[in-house]
């Protein structure tokens, strides 16, 4: 092993995603040379002891594989001022490194760290300034101390972060503790991680806790993927998987499936007998799919509770907009008056707005106290607008917030149930098993539940397919709006999406000033011609703001046109980098001042879900934090995120088609290409197009369009609701 001591020349290559780095170190003797290996960012400049073995690689050369290494304390005051400034240390940004350095010159740290009162002496800090510092300092240590020390069991840098994030000083400890704990508490880490730490522990590869994790670890993955459930065939099969290595350190199928038995009497995991085998379902899963089939059944119970004259003036007043109702329109307000659920279904422009709006008028008139709702609050603000009532999300009409004792939950439930007679959820397609059980329980006795959305979409992010296995049961009374409306006929945006979900193909004629096909196979030119439209083209046609207006939805992550590669295209074409504009990295990513982004997971703290999108509207280097501004119902609303928190955001200038769910846009760019051909599906292209308010552009082949229009099958998505709907005493099986 070698052992080389000096400062970083310059970065070759740099993979935020991996910490992969490729640099040059000016070695305190003089010799410069090449390394490799994986590293958190570094700044030029940083003094670094490397230690590791010489590589030859066949295009580069002589290369030092880097297998231990520890950041050195600058030796001179400008090489101090970077290493504070470097973002590293919150509280601490360019001009405050300055003035430190200046104040306490190089041994600052170390003075710092015995005097902590001295930073009193600097211009521009006060004490909560000062007390800020210290502990940014204090967590920086302890991100050192278990970069030294983990870094020897082959994690990343990067998880090494997301570690202490999650575990602050207790890291190492946990991680020696019970390293198969990581992949079930901390957001980002994944079975292999912290298996491959377990493994340099010296954990066995039959280990119990090796087979529980991965059991448990598989389940959630299966979730993630729509499942409330896996077949225990499938299950063992995932585990053996999962579990299988090198030198034949794999796990067999009745090890597996102790576990899962051992695991079942621990109540962790719940088997349920199917037609064919046992179904296996993580314990919240099951609790949450029991939990809303019994609420269900017991709030259709409810019947008409008003006399027939109180109905037909309610039922008058309700048929008495601007717009006359269609007969499948009136039932919906019969059926309302009837039953205790009611599920109305249908495509853009069969009148589901004006349905919401004729159910509120009636409900009004029986002096019903009714609430509106919807998953995102894009679609609450949007359903708001167009109906004139109040709305909020599901979030906050069940007051997700902090309670003493039991920590951050909602507030609404069985209880203290919702003050209302009636609840309206639109975009009901968007709701998971999870979010409806948790509806359910703050939905007092005697209260309506009606559900609106389009059952044709895409099904919901989280696990299950509620709405339709709701329709499927043919338990709760369901309405289909199939009548396209005279103005809402005239759109060809309208007219194609129900092409699409007839299975034809969609047509763009000569007079159409709103749905446009433009024709390009291959996927590099495809994804250029994305960035012309968006920045040139559609503008000059609208006019339409290429960043408010204009959102560039696409059917998969990793491809040449898929999201990664058209937000790096879209930020360099609409957001360059400019010397005004402040930006900051993260994964990989540059976030910049003006920035379209996107949170990608729920954080219910700050009350910020998976999908909701933003722009960026201040950097401040000196406090370490960003703000993202996010329309809300009652205007924008300012969110703070530390640059810690900067793996919940990603760009949005293109986002999936699944993430673009709930929400509409002025103008929408779809690239539908054969390279996405695993995900071309109708019920795909068919929630692509209904994302669009005014414009929809699709770019990529006639062959790509027609594999997706013909592959109407919808991905199969385990969950036994409908089965509990249909048998109640299946729904009374466990407790909630």
């Amino acid at each position: 092993m070698k052992e080389f001591t000096g400062s970083l020349e310059r970065i070759i290559y740099y993979n935020g995603e991996s910490s992969f780095l490729v640099g040059c170190l000016r070695c305190r003797g003089g010799e410069e040379i090449t390394f490799v290996g994986n590293f958190p960012p570094l700044q030029i400049e940083e003094e670094l002891k490397l230690t590791g073995s010489w590589q030859v690689h066949r295009r580069y050369g002589r290369q030092l594989a880097v297998e231990r290494w520890e950041r050195l304390l600058p030796v001179t005051a400008e090489g101090l001022k970077r290493y504070l400034s470097s973002g590293l240390i919150k509280g601490i940004g360019p001009v405050t490194a300055g003035n430190i350095v200046d104040h306490l010159g190089v041994e600052a740290l170390t003075i710092i760290e015995k005097e902590p009162e001295r930073l009193l002496e600097v211009p521009g800090i006060g004490a909560k300034k000062a007390d800020l510092i210290i502990a940014g300092l204090a967590r920086y240590r302890e991100i050192q101390q278990a970069m030294v020390f983990l870094q020897g069991y082959g994690i990343t840098p990067g998880v090494i972060l997301r570690l202490h994030r999650h575990y602050g000083a207790d890291t190492v400890s946990k991680v020696q503790e019970n390293p198969y704990r990581l992949a079930e508490e901390v957001y980002g880490i994944g079975f292999k991680t912290s298996d491959k730490i377990a493994r340099q522990l010296g954990l066995p590869a039959g280990a119990p806790e090796r087979i529980e994790a991965a059991i448990i670890y598989s389940l959630a993955r299966a979730a993630e993927g729509g499942h409330v459930y896996l077949p225990r065939e499938e299950l063992i099969s995932r585990v053996g998987e999962l579990t299988s290595g090198p030198g034949g350190a794999s796990v067999s199928a009745d090890q597996i499936a102790a576990l899962v038995a051992e695991l079942a009497e621990r109540r962790r995991v719940f088997r349920i007998p199917l037609d064919s085998g046992e179904a296996i379902y993580k314990a919240g899963y099951y609790y949450a799919e029991a939990g809303v089939a019994r609420r269900i059944l017991r709030l259709r119970e409810r019947r008409l509770s008003w006399g027939d004259e109180e109905v037909k003036k309610a039922l008058k007043a309700a048929n008495r907009g601007p717009i006359r109702l269609a007969p499948a329109q009136r039932r919906v307000l019969e059926e309302a008056l009837a039953s205790g659920v009611l599920v109305v279904t249908g495509g853009p422009g069969t009148g589901k707005t004006t349905t919401i709006k004729a159910l509120l008028t009636l409900f009004e008139k029986l002096q019903q106290k009714v609430v509106l709702a919807a998953p995102t609050g894009r679609a609450a603000r949007r359903i708001a607008e167009t109906t004139g009532g109040e709305a909020s999300t599901i979030h906050r009409l069940l007051e997700y917030g902090y309670q003493e004792g039991t920590g951050f939950r909602f507030q609404r439930h069985e209880e203290r149930p919702l003050d209302a007679g009636v609840v309206i959820i639109d975009e009901a397609s968007m709701v998971d098993l999870q979010l409806m059980h948790s509806l359910l329980k703050a939905i007092p006795e005697g209260c309506r539940l009606i559900l609106v959305g389009d059952v044709d979409q895409l099904p919901s992010v989280g696990a299950g397919s509620v709405l339709r296995d709701i329709i499927d049961s043919e338990i709760i009374p369901a309405v289909r709006l199939e009548t396209i409306f005279r103005q809402a006929g005239q759109s060809m945006i309208i007219v194609n999406a129900h092409r699409v979900n007839r299975g034809k193909l969609p047509q763009a004629n000569t007079r159409s000033t709103d749905f446009f096909l433009i024709r390009e196979e291959e996927p590099g030119k495809a994804a250029s011609l994305v960035v012309q439209l968006c920045r040139e083209r559609i503008p000059n046609y609208g006019p339409f703001d290429p960043l408010e207006d204009i959102q560039v939805i696409t059917p998969m992550r990793r491809t040449a046109a898929g999201v990664d590669r058209l937000n790096i295209l879209l930020q360099e074409a609409l957001n360059p980098a400019h010397r005004c504009k402040p930006e900051v990295s993260s994964q990989g990513a540059v976030f910049r001042l003006g920035d379209k982004v996107m949170q990608i997971r729920n954080n219910y703290r700050k009350e910020i879900f998976n999908g909701d999108i933003g722009r960026i509207v201040s950097i401040d280097l000196e406090e370490g934090e960003l703000a993202v501004s996010y329309p809300d119902l009652g205007g924008e609303r300012s969110v703070i995120y530390d640059f810690r928190e900067l793996d919940e955001l990603s760009l949005s200038y293109a986002v999936s088609v699944h993430k673009s769910q709930g929400n509409e846009y002025p103008v929408i760019i779809m690239p539908v290409l054969t390279q996405h051909y695993p995900l071309l599906q109708r019920n795909l292209l068919y929630t692509g197009i209904t994302r669009a308010r005014r414009m929809a552009v699709l770019v990529g082949s006639w062959k790509a369009l027609a594999i997706a229009v013909k592959n109407d099958r919808v991905l199969q998505r385990y969950s036994n609701l409908g089965r509990r709907l249909q048998q109640p005493e299946g729904s009374k099986i466990g407790h909630e």
